[in-house]
């Protein structure tokens, strides 16, 4: 079951990837069959079965022979795919235990109480403007579930780029149905609130038991362009990745697909990463897809505190979250993703609240250090997860079947993730109002409203933190 805790950060491991050593604190494997190609022209190499066809990039997917691509003259570069694994941050255990869905399907508005990422961009005066209608979003991740009652999904454009064969939908990770929910959950007057909830939402499928091909990460993003989205969200990222040698490859693969997004109209807004790293300032690595051409990364703020006391939270939604990405050319935006407050957490802990003396909190104390999370839709999946191991690595690669059910709920989590589809939905409220915008002019209409805050380093910011109600004013 998905826990709380999760970021969602892609990171690579200490093994050797395409010859190159990377980074020992994180997880991918390459895949031994499988290539990303870059091809000359429209042509297709013989004897290589295609995985995944991307019209216009010149580039696929294919699982055959190495021998045989280098022979082809249909082929002009190729590299291994690589299978990214998800690597949940350290986390106190006193949260790392509990599970996301803490609030059940509820017949209650939870926004005036609860939203306070909503509350911090004046969300419901935005949407006296437009509530996103006449725009498509795609939610590139680990599956929405479509069956929740607070979203609309458009199953028939909705596709399964993971190489299992469960089709669409999400399996048992809930981190795209809470994706989903802060863009466009519906405002019927009960439960979480959307940015843009008169939106279209597309299910864009790239994770199946844990990891996910850079091949079906840039396959989905073509296909979201192909298909006229508007926006398209990626909560989901790979760092450190090398500039030089087969990173070269990779990153040119990646500039070229979001350079045809671009000009196909899609704006692609991509979360930043949780490593803390200043990215202004690495070196020799880079963070993809959000370092990638023609895309609007975004940085993470978060409260402390919000539901703390009488007297405000001690640090507002607009503060730079422990945990984000920075860097002044590397950060393009920020908005609300969640924070941690630490001395909160230790308060409670020490004051053994309820007598065990075990330092754990009550559910009071548990509710209130996660209300500094952005809360949206979420669900609980009924029944055993299944997995297999594809390339032998001793990690599961798919998940082989659908859970018996799952029941729709909402919950808390926090990360770069949570951050960047409150500019996903904020994208289409200003591509609603402005029908007639490219993806350069929606961007630009959201960066030119933004405003770094009084006292706060603009590292963190890039413009600054999301203003939808100016953006659509302007």
């Amino acid at each position: 079951m998905a826990k709380q805790t999760r970021r969602s950060v892609l990171k690579l491991s200490g093994s050797v990837l395409g010859g190159i050593a990377v980074g020992s604190t994180a997880v991918a494997a390459e895949s031994r069959d499988q290539f990303i190609i870059e091809t000359r022209g429209k042509r297709s190499p013989e004897d290589a079965e295609i995985v995944h066809e991307m019209p216009g990039v010149d580039l696929a997917v294919v699982r055959g022979d190495e021998q045989t691509l280098q022979r082809s003259k249909a082929v002009k570069e190729f590299a291994a795919d690589t299978v990214l694994r998800l690597e949940e941050p350290e986390t106190p255990d006193t949260l790392a235990s509990e599970e996301s869905n803490d609030l059940p399907n509820v017949d209650t508005d939870l926004y005036d109480t609860f939203a306070w990422d909503k509350q911090a961009q004046d969300v419901k005066q935005a949407q006296t403007v437009t509530r996103g209608e006449g725009t498509r979003v795609s939610v590139i991740d680990g599956g929405v579930f479509a069956g929740h009652p607070d979203l609309s999904v458009n199953e028939e454009l909705s596709r399964n780029f993971s190489p299992d064969t469960n089709g669409t939908g999400a399996l048992f990770d809930d981190h795209g149905t809470h994706v989903a929910g802060t863009i466009a959950a519906s405002d019927d007057g009960s439960g979480v609130v959307g940015t843009a909830p008169g939106t279209e939402l597309v299910d864009l499928r790239v994770f199946s038991g844990g990891g996910a091909s850079f091949g079906a990460i840039l396959a989905a993003i073509a296909y979201a362009a192909a298909i006229d989205s508007d926006v398209a969200n990626l909560s989901l990222g790979a760092y450190p990745i090398p500039r030089q040698g087969l990173g070269s490859f990779y990153g040119g693969a990646l500039n070229k697909t979001m350079t045809f997004a671009n000009k196909e109209g899609t704006l692609l807004v991509i979360a930043a990463g949780n490593d803390g790293a200043d990215l202004q300032k690495d070196g020799d690595v880079i963070s993809i897809p959000n370092e990638g051409a023609q895309g609007l990364s975004v940085a993470a703020t978060g409260p402390k505190g919000f539901l703390i006391g009488d007297g405000g939270p001690d640090d507002p939604a607009e503060s730079p979250a422990n945990y984000t990405n920075f860097g002044t050319n590397a950060v393009d935006l920020a908005a609300p993703g969640g924070d941690l407050d630490f001395e909160a957490l230790a308060r409670f802990q020490a004051s053994d609240n309820d007598g065990d003396g075990d330092g754990e909190l009550t559910p009071g104390e548990l509710f209130k250090i996660l209300g500094d999370w952005v809360l949206s839709t979420t669900f609980t999946p009924v029944g055993e997860k299944e997995t297999a191991d594809l390339d032998g690595d001793g990690e599961p690669d798919i998940v082989t079947a659908k859970p018996d059910e799952h029941v729709p709920g909402y919950g808390y989590k926090q990360g770069t993730s949570m951050a960047a589809p409150q500019v996903a939905g904020a994208a289409a409220l200003v591509k609603s109002a402005n029908p007639g915008y490219n993806a350069n002019q929606v961007e630009s209409a959201l960066r030119r409203a933004a405003s770094v805050p009084d006292g706060y380093d603009k590292r963190y910011y890039g413009s600054g933190f999301i203003d939808v109600v100016e953006a659509l004013s302007g």
